[in-house]
């Protein structure tokens, strides 16, 4: 199977990313509470910011999308830098921050590629955020970006990431894998398992990496990182529709579910297993 051509150029530039999340604007704000999947993936994403974020700290938030992070950064207390590589996307955080009430919390916001995140080595942040995958854009600039948000955060900080899971994507998205494989032939899938790129797969709108676990082990190793923590960004919430759909009717059930799903999302076992990795990462000082 062929590498990726010259059709995916731009991603590898940052303006595929920068084009893509432009055009899908507002979608983005609805992609983590349209389904019970998406707000349980949002829920351990927040439990996993509360584990480590302190109220006073100062966050660069890197991809904050519309909001929904911020949001949740700001009920901790923090006080947020927010950054985006789409415009269109700062402008609807603006907008979503402002209605719920927290907009006091944001520093200011500025257009940012993750590859230049170097410009705000030795700032001293007390934590750099950067979840929904921002990481999985870069196409093996992965490590040299995860340096540079190191550099930002001050000794004894901490980078909070989340990057797009291999075998999790794959789990929940067989049907799709399925199809693609029909279509372009199985080799396609056995060169996404090989790579995670799927830039490998022709003429698609929407392209990045996928992680395994191991590979985040790796990629920290290789910014020169210390691994904090790790969790997946889902487990059982990719199983059932119907039993989900039980479990959040009733508050108390739903509250006992989010609690052993955050659990199990936390055994190293598991964290190939969501939609996304989560992982913690400190200085090596």
């Amino acid at each position: 199977m062929d590498g990726p051509g010259d059709e995916y150029a731009a991603w590898a530039s940052g303006e595929g990313a920068r084009q893509y999340f432009d055009e899908i604007g507002i979608q983005e704000l609805d992609r983590l509470v349209k389904d019970v999947r998406g707000r349980v993936s949002l829920e351990v994403h927040l439990r996993f910011l509360a584990r480590f974020v302190q109220p006073g700290w100062r966050v660069l938030e890197i991809g904050a999308g519309p909001g929904r992070f911020t949001v949740g950064l700001a009920r901790l207390g923090a006080k947020v830098l927010v950054t985006d590589i789409s415009g269109v996307q700062l402008r609807l955080n603006a907008d979503f921050v402002a209605a719920q009430g927290y907009e006091k919390a944001v520093e200011r916001r500025e257009v940012l590629d993750l590859r230049e995140v170097g410009r705000f080595g030795g700032e001293g942040f007390d934590a750099v955020v950067a979840f929904g995958g921002p990481l999985s854009y870069l196409f093996e600039g992965e490590a040299q970006a995860l340096a540079g948000m190191l550099s930002a955060v001050r000794p004894g900080g901490v980078v909070l990431a989340s990057v797009m899971s291999l075998y999790g994507t794959w789990r929940v998205a067989l049907p799709i894998a399925a199809e693609l494989a029909a279509r372009y032939g199985p080799e396609v899938i056995s060169a996404i398992l090989a790579t995670g790129d799927l830039r490998v797969v022709p003429e698609r709108a929407h392209v990045c990496r996928l992680f395994t676990w191991d590979q985040v082990v790796e990629l920290v190793e290789q910014a020169g990182g210390t691994l904090l923590a790790g969790s997946a960004s889902n487990w059982a919430s990719l199983g059932d529709s119907e039993a989900l759909a039980y479990l959040e009717a009733d508050e108390e059930r739903w509250s006992r579910f989010l609690d052993q799903e955050t659990m199990a999302c936390n055994a190293s076992g598991a964290r190939d297993g969501g939609t996304h990795v989560l992982f913690a990462v400190g200085r090596r000082d």
